[in-house]
């Protein structure tokens, strides 16, 4: 009994302690995350092959964990702008015809993104957000896997591109000084055209469907 007594008080003083007011107009809110990559990485067209594919080949990109850092600005009460900063690195593996072949190695991408975000909630409680924006996605340094420079590929290149995302989240404050944790979900629209080489001539060329969920957890701190 004394057991529960404390626990219902543990409560009451929980309740009674007011959580941070909901964010307005002017306000920065930095966000420090967790996020996991899981890109789909399919091939949707054959656009040049000169080294005879496996008929039924297909790709896959494997899943990443990396540090994140969002940061967010609100124009107005309910609305904000938020961009992303991080770089998330991926293998693509065949499947089907070249199951298991390495064909990409150590893709870095910067997936430069920017969403606007409507915020719902009352002060003092949990703010759900959706938002959608666009996204632009920068490759660096990427190499053939072992079985593309196996087959004669010197050199591979991811094309940078253009796409967009949709957004949902929400922040639950912690206390009454900005401080929140926040649980987020992005999914991404992106196509990207992959290039082999061999010396300098060209031998394949494919594009690929990204289109990764994006999922983040971590804290946040408005000020």
């Amino acid at each position: 009994m004394k057991t529960k007594t404390l626990s219902l008080a543990a409560l009451a003083v929980a309740l009674a302690i007011p959580g941070q007011a909901a964010a307005k107009g002017g306000d920065i809110q930095v966000k420090l995350v967790g996020t996991y990559v899981a890109p789909d990485g399919k091939i949707k067209d054959v656009k040049l092959d000169l080294i005879g594919l496996p008929a039924g080949t297909q790709t896959k990109a494997d899943d990443n964990v990396v540090p994140t850092v969002a940061i967010e600005y609100f124009v107005a009460d309910n609305i904000s702008l938020e961009t992303i900063a991080g770089v998330t690195q991926h293998d693509v593996v065949g499947r089907g015809g070249l199951a298991g072949a390495g064909l990409v190695s150590n893709a870095n991408i910067v997936p430069a993104t920017l969403t606007v975000k409507y915020h719902f909630g009352k002060d003092g409680g949990i703010q759900p957000y959706v938002g959608a924006g666009p996204s632009y996605f920068i490759f660096i340094d990427e190499k053939p896997g072992a079985t593309a420079v196996a087959l004669g590929a010197t050199r591979q290149k991811m094309s940078d591109s253009l796409g967009f995302a949709l957004q949902a989240g929400v922040d639950i404050p912690v206390n009454q000084n900005g401080l929140a944790v926040t649980v987020d979900a992005k999914r991404y629209f992106i196509r990207s055209t992959a290039h082999w080489f061999a010396g300098t001539t060209e031998v394949l060329r494919t594009k690929h469907q990204l289109d990764p969920w994006v999922i983040s957890a971590g804290v946040a701190f408005r000020f």
